[in-house]
């Protein structure tokens, strides 16, 4: 693993599996709880996409990113995907039980909310920052009120990953020669057009260090009587964010409800309301053909579904704060993290709470007084 300056990594063992988890040298594991945060990676990705932020932090901060499973340097093993996310949210338990924390502030990224939501669903936690969260009605293949549009998620899950994306993983590509490659795939889809790193190599090695073996990323597919002819299957990391398997709108009657924050890009082309990871956005764009047309298979309508459902967990008497990030793609983090780092830092109370000034960066949508 490439670790930056002042983060160390180290793996523990849990009553489930071998753990990676990413620290700072010198913090203190007595750090209060109310001053520790826990970052969970999207898939195609890692803790180690967390760094920098965790290098920007203040010294009084506890930040721990944890690898999921079968990413990083976390053990690899099958996911059940018909549990949706249990098996990571269970996982993520385990570790916070071995490292001796409690109810801790969750950071989640894409999968990682969904997996930080799911975990709020079960224990307690003291907040929720929510980056690019998949839909609370799973990827692909609902209509705007989380209907499914077929019995078997056709177009979802494993069946819609990029084949070619997972050979080039399994292979360690790191050419940017094809569109497909992780490190073209991260340029195009993670990041917007103007931004420019030194670390992408270190971000390309997180995505390569995804496990591709069966059960892990993707998935299995099946064959569908739907268009485009193959449905998600029941194993893999794909598979548990489909439809049928995934369904996190129940937080809304969650009590007591944490403070949770949403915050995304406008430039994200992958968690959109025509998203480019949609098959049925794809197929109304000519990218796949046969597309049967907007009556059956509608591109799903992921911000909306998200904005939908925290609006109803705010009217419940939760607080939601909701963040847009002008120009900011997927990895919103990377490209906006003084916007992002102050806006975790209010939202957690550690610059005062509520806090009117916000990143210069976002604008504030909603928020429960």
């Amino acid at each position: 693993m490439t670790l930056l300056d002042g983060i160390a990594a180290r793996v523990i063992d849990t009553p489930r599996l071998r753990v990676n988890i990413l620290e700072r040298t010198g913090d203190a594991p007595e750090t209060p709880l109310e001053h520790t945060i826990v970052f969970l990676h999207a898939h195609v990705a890692s803790s180690l996409f967390w760094q920098e932020i965790m290098q920007d932090l203040p010294g009084d901060i506890r930040p721990i990113a944890i690898d999921l499973r079968g990413f990083g340097d976390t053990e690899s093993a099958p996911v059940d995907a018909t549990r949706g996310v249990r098996d990571f949210s269970d996982d993520l338990r385990a570790t916070l039980e071995t490292l001796g924390l409690g109810a801790v502030h969750l950071v989640g990224w894409s999968l990682g909310a969904s997996v930080a939501m799911q975990y709020a669903l079960e224990h307690p936690v003291l907040s929720l920052t929510l980056q690019a969260p998949i839909s609370p009605y799973g990827f692909g293949g609902t209509r705007r009120d989380g209907t499914r549009l077929t019995d078997d998620d056709a177009g979802c899950g494993a069946a819609a990953a990029n084949p070619d994306l997972v050979r080039r993983i399994a292979a360690g590509d790191t050419s940017d020669d094809a569109s497909t490659s992780p490190r073209s795939v991260f340029r195009s889809h993670y990041v917007s057009a103007d931004y420019d790193s030194d670390s992408e190599d270190v971000w390309v090695e997180a995505m390569l260090s995804t496990s591709t073996a069966p059960g892990d990323y993707p998935g299995d597919a099946v064959p569908s009587s739907h268009w485009p002819g193959k449905a998600a299957g029941v194993t893999g990391v794909l598979n548990a964010l489909a439809p049928r398997h995934l369904d996190l709108s129940g937080i809304v009657g969650l009590v007591p409800k944490p403070p949770i924050l949403w915050i995304h890009g406008t430039a994200d082309v992958v968690v959109s309301d025509a998203s480019s990871q949609d098959l049925n956005h794809l197929g109304r764009l000519g990218v796949i053909t046969g597309w049967p047309g907007a009556e059956l298979a509608p591109a799903q309508e992921m911000v909306s579904q998200t904005r939908d459902v925290l609006e109803a967990y705010r009217a419940a008497g939760g607080e939601v704060t909701e963040l847009e990030l002008e120009g900011a793609g997927y990895a919103a983090h990377l490209e906006r993290p003084g916007g992002f780092r102050r806006a975790v830092l209010e939202h957690i109370g550690y610059l005062g709470h509520p806090n009117p000034a916000l990143p210069t960066e976002a604008i504030i949508l909603s928020s429960s007084d």
